[in-house]
C-alpha cells in the first residue's frame, strides 16, 4: 500500500495520534521543571492522566472491567516499567540537556520496542521495517553523542589540546535512553493486554503509577507546587499521558508493537518543533537526526504486508470490537446486558489472503 493509502488505516491514525499528543509533552514539561522537582513532575503528569480518565469514565457509564488473573503479572509490569521508572529518568534527562535534542532522542523508543517484540515476542519483520528502525536509531545515536566544548587556554601540552566532551555532558541522553528502554518493555507487556479496554488500562497505569510516584517523591523531600503549577501538570498529563495512551493501545491492537513504535516515533518531531518554537535553538544535529527519523517513518508508512494465512480456531473473552474479526460472531446483546462489557466467543478456523499486520487476530507464524 502507498504511504498516504495508509493513513486511512484506523491503527495508523491511532498510532500518529498518540504519537502527536505525547510529542508536545516534553518541551511543555521542561517549562514546569523549575517550579518542581522531577519526581514531582512525573507524579504530576501520571495523576492527571489516570484520575482524568477514571472521571471520564464514571460520566460516560463505561462498563466495569474484569482482568483476567493470567493478565495480571503483564499489566503489573507495564505499570512499574513504563509507569514508575520511566517518567524520572526522563524528567531527570530534561534537566541537563535542551528539550529539543531530548524530543528526537526519544524516537528510540521505537527501536527498543521493535527489538523486544521481534526477538522476545517473536513478531513478524521485513526488510523495510528493518531498514526504518536502522534510520530512526542512527538519529537517535546523533543526537546522542555530546557536543563537547573547548578546553581552556592553556590546559594540556599544547599538541593535541583541543575539543574534548563537557563533564557530565552523556548522562542527560543516557537517562532518556535508559527510559525509552523502559517504556520499550512496558509496551511489549501492555500488548499482551491490549483486548482489555483502552481507557481503562490507561486510567490504571496512571492512577498507580501517579501515585507511587507522589509517594517516592515525597518521601525523598519534594513539595507539591502551587496550585496553577499543579492544575497544568496534571492537565498536560491527562492530554499527553492520558489520551495519548487510550490512542496507543488501539494502535498496539491493531498493528502489533514494532509497528506502533514506528508510528510513535513522529512524538519526538513534534516536540522538537515546539521545543524550537519555545525558544530552543536549532542544531545541525537536529536537522541531520531529524531527516534520518523521517525517512525511517516513512519506510514504515509505506510498508505493505499480504499473503494467505491460517487463523486457528480460537476461544476467548473480551469486548467485542468493530473490526471484520468479530462482524456476525454475536447475534443481539441481551436486554440489561451493557453492550460495552466483555462476552466470550469463538473464532472459528479461516485460511484467507489480505493486508493485515501483527494484530491482536494476526499471530501466525511467518
Amino acid at each position: 500500500m502507498s504511504a498516504l493509502a495508509a493513513l486511512r488505516d484506523r491503527g495508523v491514525r491511532a498510532g500518529l495520534g498518540a504519537a502527536a499528543l505525547f510529542g508536545v509533552a516534553t518541551p511543555l514539561a521542561a517549562l514546569l521543571l523549575g517550579s518542581t522537582s522531577p519526581w514531582m513532575l512525573a507524579a504530576l503528569l501520571y495523576l492527571g492522566s489516570g484520575l482524568g480518565l477514571f472521571a471520564y469514565r464514571r460520566i460516560t457509564r463505561a462498563a466495569r472491567v474484569r482482568l483476567p488473573r493470567a493478565d495480571l503479572p503483564w499489566l503489573v509490569g507495564a505499570v512499574v516499567s513504563g509507569g514508575v521508572a520511566g517518567p524520572v529518568l526522563l524528567m531527570l534527562g530534561l534537566t541537563g540537556m535542551p528539550a529539543s535534542d531530548a524530543s528526537l532522542l526519544l524516537t528510540s523508543e521505537g527501536a527498543f520496542t521493535a527489538l523486544i517484540a521481534w526477538v522476545v515476542f517473536r513478531e513478524n519483520v521485513d526488510r523495510r521495517v528493518a531498514l526504518g528502525f536502522v534510520l530512526i536509531m542512527l538519529g537517535a545515536a546523533l543526537l546522542a553523542v555530546p557536543a563537547g566544548s573547548s578546553g581552556p587556554a592553556g590546559s594540556g601540552s599544547g599538541a593535541g589540546a583541543g575539543t574534548v566532551a563537557a563533564p557530565g555532558a552523556v548522562w542527560p541522553a543516557l537517562a532518556v535512553l535508559a527510559a525509552c528502554a523502559l517504556w520499550a518493555v512496558d509496551n511489549n507487556l501492555t500488548r499482551r493486554v491490549s483486548l482489555t479496554d483502552e481507557t481503562w488500562l490507561a486510567a490504571v497505569k496512571g492512577a498507580v503509577a501517579g501515585t507511587v510516584n507522589l509517594g517516592l517523591a515525597l518521601l525523598t523531600g519534594s513539595a507539591l507546587p502551587a496550585l496553577p503549577v499543579l492544575l497544568a501538570a496534571g492537565a498536560l498529563g491527562l492530554v499527553s499521558y492520558g489520551i495519548s495512551l487510550v490512542l496507543f493501545v488501539v494502535a498496539l491492537r491493531d498493528l502489533g508493537v514494532a509497528r506502533t513504535g514506528a508510528y510513535f516515533s513522529v512524538a519526538p518531531f513534534v516536540g522538537a518543533s515546539l521545543a524550537v518554537l519555545l525558544g530552543d535553538p536549532p542544531s545541525w544535529r537536529l536537522v541531520v537526526a531529524g531527516a534520518l527519523m523521517g525517512a525511517g517513518v516513512w519506510a514504515h508508512l509505506a510498508e505493505r504486508h499480504e499473503h494467505e494465512h491460517l487463523h486457528p480456531a480460537i476461544t476467548h473473552a473480551h469486548r467485542i470490537l468493530p473490526d471484520e474479526h468479530h462482524r456476525g460472531l454475536l447475534g443481539p446483546v441481551a436486554p440489561g446486558a451493557d453492550p460495552a462489557a466483555p462476552r466470550q466467543h469463538q473464532h472459528p478456523s479461516v485460511r484467507h489472503t489480505h493486508r493485515h499486520y501483527p494484530d491482536a487476530h494476526h499471530r501466525h507464524e511467518h
